[in-house]
């Protein structure tokens, strides 16, 4: 049986771009690629695809839409430290495991 990747982000996360033309920049993640370990967010690293008409897109022409970033040029926005923060895990008295920010403590899931 093959092991399942693992990622530091997960669908919905809020996270900061850490490298390339988009750096500084936060935003959403729509969708994540656990086998490329890429990531796709919201409004980040748009690009241009042309189209021809089609029943799904009549008008057809050119479309943007968010193109992918890898995992690693990622990291958790920390809603207390307003930071890019790395991400540890911790059990709650519950038995909930829940990732916390490695800075402030702050439990990051939701």
């Amino acid at each position: 049986m093959a092991q399942r990747a693992m990622l530091h982000v997960k669908k919905g996360d809020t996270v900061v771009v850490l490298a390339g033309k988009e750096k500084g920049r936060s935003g959403k993640i729509m969708s994540v690629n656990l086998k490329k370990s890429r990531v796709f967010v919201e409004k980040i690293n748009m690009i241009k695809r042309h189209s021809r008409p089609s029943k799904t897109a009549p008008q057809g022409g050119i479309i943007e839409k968010e193109g992918p970033l890898h995992a690693s040029n990622v990291n958790l926005l920390c809603p207390k430290c307003n930071k890019a923060v790395r991400a540890r895990s911790r059990m709650l008295e519950d038995g909930k495991k829940v990732r916390v920010c490695a800075k402030c403590s702050e439990i990051l899931d939701q």
